[in-house]
């Protein structure tokens, strides 16, 4: 039923947003849609199972046992008394029996193993969700491919626009004399080329958008817009990485299996019923087949574990060091990466600044020279090459912009917020 619900909100949110689709609407899709979420089912089943075997330990246990044997001497009483038959016990014995034991104090050792479970399903649920993160990451990075790819194409359209709008006005020249024949190939052979360019950018578009539509499920088609996330971030917000948690989860394993050291010193008591049938039955001296049966308590202390108690404390104290140096050098590798990428993000900034100046003289530059080419002082070459560079400038501060939005979305991603 879950599944189900989850394919018909992914179904309505595909009809529904196929308009505009966002970056944080993929990531929810992928994070449906990926099959190493059916792990999270998987480990909590696990879970469940574990605890539930554990807790079967309270549950009494049954044993049904048999034997017959036949031994080549028995206890006898070495006297002889007039007119007194002592009796004798046979070499052949047989018995079946039925025990009933139920566990009273069991040192703790079943609320261990509960804990444990519980700490190990945390683990493996902690191991998928850094599986998950990496997701993020590859959906951030086809999703600001796209919108990399979307700004060259729309300035590609504008630059097929403007070279339309010179091939009239060219046309227009060569009718007054002005500019010839070749001229007018000249600008037809950069219209050519920009169609060809936006061909080749569409055509990578198309794959990144399929690559994307794999990883949520999620049908786009071509007319679906991926909107541009919003550049809000905070660089010394707190690290809340998935890594983290599996550390965290990772020492309270460590702990339980610490405590259940303890649960091995502990005595175990329970009380016991048995029931059975044998020859000799619990009078030794009587030959023959009887019932008989037995209740008690039992009382089990191994102290065994005391000789290699020492060597499993160190162990586990060496375990939780492992895990606290790669949780510091997690942390330290982090805070690396997000300074080198807020060092990116500040020269983003200062380059789009510096576009902004950029395009404003390219254009200048053009509008002068296509009053230079109208009166015959330059020419369309020249013209074509102003034009071109204008376009390059707009496409050059686009890209800056996706760039640092990515650049901050990777910050984002750096430290999970």
């Amino acid at each position: 039923m879950k599944h189900l619900l989850v394919c018909l909100s992914m179904l309505f949110c595909a009809v529904a947003v196929r308009a505009q689709v966002t970056l944080e609407q993929c990531k929810v899709w992928a994070r449906d849609n990926y099959p190493v979420i059916k792990q999270y089912d998987l480990v909590e089943q696990g879970r469940r199972l574990t605890v539930a075997n554990a807790a079967k330990a309270w549950l009494p246990q049954v044993g049904v046992s048999g034997s017959a044997t036949y031994q080549s001497d028995v206890t006898a009483i070495p006297i002889t008394l007039p007119d007194i038959d002592i009796p004798t016990i046979g070499k052949d014995q047989y018995d079946v029996n039925i025990t009933i034991n139920q566990q009273i104090y069991d040192g703790g050792t079943v609320a261990s193993a509960k804990r444990m479970a519980e700490a190990q399903g945390d683990v493996d649920r902690r191991k998928v969700g850094v599986t998950m993160y990496d997701v993020n990451r590859r959906i951030d990075e086809l999703f600001f491919g796209i919108l990399m790819l979307d700004e060259q194409i729309a300035q590609i359209a504008v630059l097929q626009e403007d070279l339309s709008l010179s091939l009239v006005s060219v046309r227009a020249m060569v009718k007054g004399g002005v500019a010839n024949q070749t001229d007018v190939d000249a600008v037809q052979v950069e219209l050519v080329k920009a169609c060809q360019r936006g061909t080749s950018l569409q055509t990578q578009r198309n794959t990144y958008r399929r690559m994307l539509e794999t990883f949520t499920g999620v049908d786009f088609g071509d007319s679906v817009t991926f909107v541009k996330p919003s550049p809000d971030y905070d660089v010394m917000a707190a690290n809340r990485r998935p890594e983290l948690a599996l550390y965290a989860a990772q020492d309270r394993l460590l702990d339980t299996r610490l405590d259940a050291l303890d649960t091995d010193l502990r005595p175990r008591i329970s009380l016991f019923a048995r029931g059975g049938y044998g020859n000799p039955g619990l009078d030794m001296f009587n030959d023959g087949f009887e019932a008989y049966y037995k209740v008690g308590l039992t009382l089990t202390w191994n102290f065994g574990s005391l000789y290699t108690r020492a060597n499993d404390r160190r162990k586990i104290e060496a375990e939780r060091q492992t895990v606290r140096s790669e949780r510091d050098a997690f942390l330290f590798n982090t805070r690396l990466q997000t300074e080198f990428r807020s060092g990116v993000i500040d020269d983003l900034k200062e380059q789009i600044r510096q576009d902004d100046e950029i395009i404003k003289l390219r254009r200048r530059i053009r509008e002068k020279a296509e009053k230079r080419v109208a009166n015959g002082t330059e020419t369309v070459n020249e013209m074509l090459r102003d034009i071109n560079a204008v376009i390059d400038a707009e496409v050059g501060k686009r890209l800056h912009e996706v760039q640092l939005l990515h650049e901050i979305y990777k910050v984002k991603h750096l430290n999970n917020f």
